[in-house]
């Protein structure tokens, strides 16, 4: 019987290049930017580095999760206007939550292979910082004695009120099911932190990454924008979370929930961030003579229970895969979103996954997961990596909550 869900086929798409910002911690260095001007800050430097004009692109589209200013309603039409993308071209906002940078991808195949545009623009930008203290239930005033219902919209988004769990929660029935240990996590946490410290080092981080310094964003006719960094800060180059984390500090730390094996050391990041690409039609990518990054080949995306929302990428890539005519085997690397140690883990065990093709520059462990950007930083690494080692297959993927998974196939054109 073959996997359900939807799958396209992408006959002659392709990621020219793309950027991103660092990932910053939480309340760190890029915590008071606006993701807009994230966005645009990312933006910008993929069409430098593809070398495509703004002026080509003929349609932009952006995700962004929660509102880190009262603009986000004009998030993706300013991302587009002060990258230079002219006002004749749309803009779009698009939401998967954790799968959202991925799905930007898809959509951008789906416009150029059905004829709406020749070249597009994704960016995917996320401020947890800026995540509101919100109320939903004082419009119309508050009333003597009733409860206040201020509360903060970051840990709140956490919980799945359908199944009424957190999705730390939903990581932890993961390892029940599995029988994955808190040894097993914190190792494999460990792993992710020492490979993304010898990316480092090595510099492979640092070729996707456009460092943030003060700067203005002009539009004749408009505002200007920009990006004004803090205190005695002057450019931010590099991810701030990772850093050498033997298994025996992580063991110390206490778990979310009694008797888990989730902690703050084995679980994604919570960091600032933006992430961007410029993907193309063949016949634009052969006309400008560029030479991409990657063929786009084929997206998935499915459902499963949002209890164990975690074990997503899972059917994702067996559809993906199935449908492409692959077999796991034929894939070189795989960059698996890390939004929970036990839940990637999972996911390994139910695909029977080689795991030293996993995350092998780290993972959201280590770098942290900008939830709309972190697709496109995934997508983006793994086209990089796949250059690198001169591998041909590579599949992005990550859950999403609420459950769903979501999954790119990508193909490395100096390999085909």
């Amino acid at each position: 019987m073959a996997s359900k869900g939807f799958f396209n086929a992408f006959d002659d798409i392709w990621m020219i290049d793309g950027m991103r910002t660092p990932m910053v911690d939480y309340c760190g260095a890029l915590g008071h930017i606006s993701p807009t001007d994230l966005g645009i800050k990312a933006a910008r430097a993929a069409l430098h580095k593809a070398g495509v004009p703004a002026d080509h692109i003929e349609t932009v589209l952006t995700g962004n999760m929660a509102p880190g200013d009262y603009e986000q309603f004009m998030l993706p039409r300013h991302v587009a206007l002060y990258a230079g993308v002219p006002q004749t071209v749309p803009a779009l906002m698009v939401q998967r939550i954790c799968g959202t940078g991925f799905e930007l991808f898809r959509q951008a195949g789906e416009q150029i292979q059905a004829g709406c545009a020749d070249v597009a623009l994704v960016v995917g930008a996320e401020s947890m910082t800026r995540n509101p203290i919100a109320s939903f239930t004082h419009r119309t005033g508050f009333k003597l004695g009733a409860p206040v219902e201020f509360k903060d919209f970051l840990w709140e988004a956490l919980k799945d009120s359908a199944c009424g769990i957190t999705m730390i929660q939903t990581a932890e029935n993961l390892a029940k099911k599995y029988g994955i240990t808190r040894e097993e996590v914190d190792a494999f946490a460990s792993a992710s932190f020492a490979k993304a410290v010898a990316a480092q080092a090595d510099g492979f981080h640092a070729g996707e990454i456009a460092p943030v310094v003060s700067e203005k964003f002009e539009l004749p006719g408009y505002a200007t924008r920009g990006i004004q960094l803090q205190g005695k800060v002057t450019e931010v180059a590099t991810d701030t979370h990772a850093r050498p984390s033997p298994v025996e500090v992580l063991a110390k730390l206490r778990t979310v929930y009694p008797d888990g094996v989730q902690t703050g050391g084995n679980s994604a990041a919570l960091v600032d961030a933006a992430a961007a690409a410029v993907v193309a039609a063949g016949s634009y990518v052969r006309a400008q003579g560029k030479k991409p990054l990657a063929r786009v080949v084929a997206a998935a995306v499915v459902g499963v229970p949002p209890e164990i929302m975690g074990i997503g990428p899972a059917p994702a890539i067996r559809l993906l895969l199935e449908r492409a005519g692959l077999s796991l085997d034929a894939v070189g690397r795989f960059e698996i979103n890390e939004a929970q140690g036990a839940q990637t883990l999972s996911v390994g065990r139910e695909l029977g996954l080689d795991m030293s093709r996993l995350n092998v520059n780290g993972g959201a462990i280590a770098l942290g997961h900008p939830l709309a950007a972190t697709g496109v930083r995934l997508t983006l690494t793994l086209a990089r990596e796949l250059q690198r080692s001169g591998l041909r297959y590579g599949v992005s993927s990550a859950c999403i909550g609420g459950g769903q998974g979501i999954a790119l196939l990508l193909e490395n054109p100096a390999a085909a």
